[in-house]
């Protein structure tokens, strides 16, 4: 039994948000771990879950792009997908340079969503056919960067900064999950995490960095 991916929906239209849920959940490969209908739910619901996917509307109370720039800094494991109804090329071209590695029109097919889900979560990018190929090169924009801060273990979050306690103190990955009551898996998520937020290479960098900032 391979091990689900985990999906955040935020959508301010109960409705939908709930179909695409119910898509989701009868599919083996995929898992819904949570649902919200703005943009702080989204924000709060990745740092607080940090899923392999998170899929946004564009047009929500405090704007799916504001929420896709937070996400991008905060949780850049977590792959930004757009399910929206706005085939405006500005819509299209700023959803990019938040970070997104999809961009969905909701007229899509429930089979075709599922497929092209699959294919970001395995490292590929997604844009409508019918918008203009040449955007793709959006794709190459650099992401947001959070600002540097003395502190850069600030950013962690609870989660985050337990689990680089436990790292520091020497522990494997299967250690840390036995601990803390997650998968080996999940540990790696957060570790891959830890690393890109951080800015560091390896776990022995991550370490060494929070022994200097004195975690424990």
């Amino acid at each position: 039994m391979t091990d689900k991916t985990r999906v955040v929906i935020v959508d301010d239209h109960p409705l939908f948000r709930d179909g695409v849920a119910a898509l989701l959940t009868n599919d083996p490969d995929f898992e819904v771990v949570g649902q919200g209908a703005s943009a702080d739910d989204a924000v709060r619901l990745a740092r607080d879950l940090l899923p392999e996917l998170i899929l946004l509307d564009i047009d929500m109370p405090g704007s799916g792009l504001s929420a896709a720039q937070a996400i991008a800094v905060q949780c850049p494991v977590t792959r930004i997908i757009f399910l929206t109804v706005s085939e405006e090329d500005e819509a299209l071209v700023s959803a990019l340079k938040m970070g997104a590695r999809g961009y969905i029109l909701k007229g899509v097919a429930g089979r075709e969503l599922v497929r092209i889900l699959k294919a970001v979560h395995s490292g590929e990018s997604y844009l409508p056919p019918g918008l203009a190929a040449s955007l793709l090169i959006e794709m190459s924009s650099p992401r947001p960067v959070a600002n540097i801060d003395p502190d850069p273990l600030e950013d962690l979050t609870e989660r985050e900064r337990e689990i680089l306690e436990k790292l520091s103190a020497g522990l494997s990955n299967k250690e840390i999950g036995l601990h803390l009551h997650l998968s080996e898996k999940t540990i790696k998520h957060y570790m891959t995490n830890i690393l890109q937020k951080l800015q560091v290479r390896n776990r022995v960098e991550a370490a060494l960095l929070a022994q200097r900032q004195g975690v424990r």
